[in-house]
């Protein structure tokens, strides 16, 4: 099944070019069948180049799944054309009332400010209220789960010595996770990013299970065992640019940077190594965490920890 978003979305060229499943909202209204519903709340400054590598990644499930992007109302982007914003997106305000299936929130270049000195942080601790009671499933990326976990759990972020930039090596940090079901051993993740959790913080919490660590990187992957959370603090999403872009602007503004680290090889090309660890992940995400737990009509998901794990092995929609 395909992805649906509107046919005159950038994405939509985009995905359609690379052979990715995607259906405009127009077909996809005259088929009989509820799609599952994701919310994207989109903090990055390049929207279009992010809402892409989002839509490409939900896209590779047998589900239909109908995306909605937010963007916070307090915050003027400078980098997307004001039209496209006013045609593709939203604000939470006209959402809140609505239920989703799933949520993603996206990184933002933001890491080195105080959370509270984001402009837009008191309306995103609201969304992150709303994501207890009106979304099944949350995925936080970057950024974005190092805020929810200060958010839901007190876990401060502290500033690196040097930018974490490039391709590291993870293990799986439990067995038979449903989430990393057909990831091999070792897998890779995109990094970047200035700031790190505490090991001890995350794994210290009762709340929260790792998933995934790595030597170079520490835990990157964690589920909550309350409102159905998972936090990924690298980009799993990226092109398979996307760091080099990110080392060039960097050398052309003057500011400290290394070239990414297992990126690039010898002869300057770049193999991705992230891909398929990238589309089981998201795959797995919507099968496991999204699909099989919410029922047909939306309940809120108040699950408790025992009840969670009973409705994930006992699942079936209404």
């Amino acid at each position: 099944m395909p992805i649906i978003i509107p046919k005159d979305i950038p994405a939509y060229d985009i995905l359609n070019g690379e052979n990715v499943f995607v259906m405009h909202t127009e077909r996809a209204s005259t088929q009989d069948i509820r799609p599952v519903d994701i919310l994207i709340l989109n903090l990055m400054p390049t929207k279009i180049v992010t809402e892409t590598q989002f839509a490409r990644l939900l896209a590779n499930t047998c589900l239909q799944v109908n995306l909605t992007f937010i963007m916070p109302s307090e915050h003027v982007s400078k980098n997307t054309d004001k039209s496209h914003l006013d045609k593709f997106y939203t604000t939470f305000d006209k959402v809140k009332n609505k239920h989703f299936d799933g949520m993603v929130v996206t990184g933002a270049p933001v890491e080195q400010m105080p959370f509270e000195d984001v402009d837009y942080w008191k309306e995103l601790t609201e969304i992150f209220e709303f994501s207890k009671t009106n979304v099944t499933s949350t995925i936080f990326v970057c950024w974005g789960a190092q805020a929810a976990l200060y958010y839901f759990y007190g876990i401060q972020k502290h500033p690196l010595d040097k930018k974490l930039f490039g391709i590291y090596p993870h293990r799986k940090a439990v067995i038979n996770e449903v989430l990393l079901n057909g990831i091999d051993d070792v897998f890779y993740i995109p990094q970047s990013r200035h700031t790190y959790n505490y090991d001890a913080d995350l794994r210290g919490n009762e709340h929260l299970i790792p998933l995934a660590h790595s030597e170079l990187c520490g835990t990157t992957i964690l589920k909550s065992d309350k409102y159905n959370q998972f936090f990924i603090t690298g980009h799993l999403e990226y092109d398979k640019d996307t760091l080099k872009n990110e080392y060039e602007r960097d050398l052309n503004k003057g500011l400290p940077i290394e070239k990414p680290f297992n990126y690039f090889s010898e002869n300057g090309d770049i193999d991705v190594k992230w891909r398929s660890t990238a589309n089981i992940l998201y795959s797995n995400w919507l099968n496991y965490y999204v699909y099989q737990i919410t029922p047909f009509k939306f309940k809120a998901p108040k699950l408790k920890k025992k009840e969670f794990n009973s409705e994930l092995e006992n699942s079936g929609r209404e």
